[in-house]
């Protein structure tokens, strides 16, 4: 709290080209209205308030239940290089300090760390962005004060990052639509969401809820606070970063727009995040429902749309969420989409590889916890075949792992004795010549299925239906 000045400076990295001025605003949204421009400069000191918004999240409960939040999370750093450890000891020293900007305007956020991750796609890529553990908590604050507020405004028909609601529920709700005879869907992809949303759109959505011209301003701050990317710093005039706390809620409250149109025009739908499905009766519905709904969210919202992405199609041609969809005796029933199965595979054969380093206590728990993760998420489908074939298959990987282990032969032949073999059969396994995979199968006799369970390795197939039961 007593913090220097300059300590201060050091760990916020506040550098002068760090926080660049708003340009005017889009060319495509020249509407917004005019005491927006408050927003428009990092520097402003806003005097707009019509409430006490800003004094609800600074508020010491809100902030104490902010941090015990981000230090959950855990996360890596941002660009100061701060860890959630030390996250505490900064506070306490300057917490009254960076609360008196905040009131005053003149707080200015960091830019957000650059993170790259792989989409299923190949070659296509997830920007990510990771703010500060500072920013997290402030980040944090704002969106459990505005969460409540906005979630009277929600669509019954969104179901992402919202409280009380998942995956699951949205998918259950796409299994009514088809079983009340909606089975052709508009598959809509908006391309680069975060990265494209019109921050001036967004800020005039905002505006209409939120009467604080601070909460305003400090909003804008963060949306345009810039990204370090490889060292270089780089502007962000347009879209969100994805990775804080904040962007979920800002997200939803964009799309929320999409929603009511939806529901104002009287369609069916499902949306969870960016991902949202049209359901109609027909394919001739459909395509008119697609022409008519698209103009809106390039035009109104200014949101790109994955022209090449989006598509009608029956649903049994969809994947939503990983899961695929069928009818069975005249019900609406779910699998595991292909490409997730496959993914899953990979996946599996990553923490099984020969070369990875791992003990074999590691090796299963590991599995342990990607499988009841996986299952869990996949619970609702049906897959008790599949599962069934993939255990065969990873219980030969894990005998391989093993085989491979027992290098030598006074080893193999150590080992194999250990389970009770006559001392011919032994002799003949202990000499086998065969490659790594080949050998697996013959480890049948001596690894059976319940002792590799014994070992700690968790069979796919059981515990789903363990989970059905359930």
């Amino acid at each position: 709290m007593n913090g220097t000045k300059n300590e201060s400076k050091d760990r916020q990295l506040h550098k002068e080209g760090y926080l660049q001025r708003v340009s005017a605003e889009q060319k495509e949204y020249a509407e917004a209205s005019a005491h927006l421009k408050i927003t428009e400069n990092n520097h402003a000191i806003t005097d707009f308030q019509t409430d006490e918004l800003l004094e609800k999240i600074l508020h010491r409960n809100n902030l104490n239940k902010a941090y015990q939040r981000v230090k959950s999370n855990k996360g890596a750093g941002g660009v100061d290089g701060m860890s959630v450890d030390e996250l505490l000891t900064f506070l306490k020293e300057n917490r009254e300090q960076l609360i008196q900007q905040l009131k005053d305007g003149k707080y200015k956020p960091n830019p957000v760390r650059r993170v790259e991750i792989p989409k299923e796609t190949k070659g296509e890529i997830r920007k990510l962005g990771v703010p500060t553990v500072v920013d997290r908590v402030f980040q944090q604050a704002i969106t459990q004060v505005l969460s409540p507020i906005y979630e009277e405004q929600f669509s019954d028909n969104s179901y992402g990052f919202r409280p009380k609601r998942g995956a699951h529920d949205a998918l259950k709700q796409c299994q009514q639509n088809v079983n009340d005879g909606y089975v052709y869907v508009v598959d809509m992809d908006l391309e680069k969401f975060f990265d494209t949303v019109c921050q001036s759109k967004l800020i005039e959505i905002l505006s209409r809820t939120i009467k604080d011209g601070r909460v305003i301003s400090l909003i804008h701050k963060y949306l345009n606070a810039g990204v370090i990317n490889r060292g270089v710093f780089e502007k962000t005039d347009i879209g969100m970063p994805q990775g804080g706390p904040l962007s979920p809620l800002l997200s939803n409250i964009m799309l929320n727009e999409l929603d009511k149109e939806l529901e104002r025009r009287g369609h069916r739908f499902v949306r969870y995040a960016d991902d949202c499905m049209v359901f109609c009766k027909s394919r001739k519905s459909a395509v008119r429902t697609m022409e008519n709904i698209l103009p809106y969210i390039e035009k109104k919202l200014f949101l790109k749309v994955n022209r090449s992405k989006t598509k009608v199609a029956h649903v049994s041609k969809v994947k939503y969420l990983g899961y695929g969809f069928y009818r069975y005796k005249g019900k609406c029933k779910m699998r595991v989409h292909p490409k997730s199965i496959a993914k899953m595979r990979a996946r599996l054969k990553e923490l099984t590889s020969r070369n990875n380093g791992w003990g074999n206590e590691r090796r299963a728990l590991k599995l342990t916890q990607f499988i009841r993760g996986w299952i869990n998420y996949f619970s609702l489908a049906d897959m008790k075949q599949v599962l069934r074939s993939t255990d065969e298959w990873l219980r030969r990987r894990i005998r391989a792992v093993y085989w491979k282990q027992w290098k030598k032969v006074k080893t193999r032949y150590r080992m194999i004795q250990k389970f009770g073999l006559p001392e011919w059969k032994v002799h003949e396994m202990a000499n086998c010549r065969k490659g790594t995979w080949r050998a697996a199968i013959m480890l049948n006799s001596v690894l059976t299925n319940k002792e590799i369970a014994s070992l700690g390795y968790m069979s796919m197939a059981d515990y789903y239906l363990k989970i059905c039961e359930n």
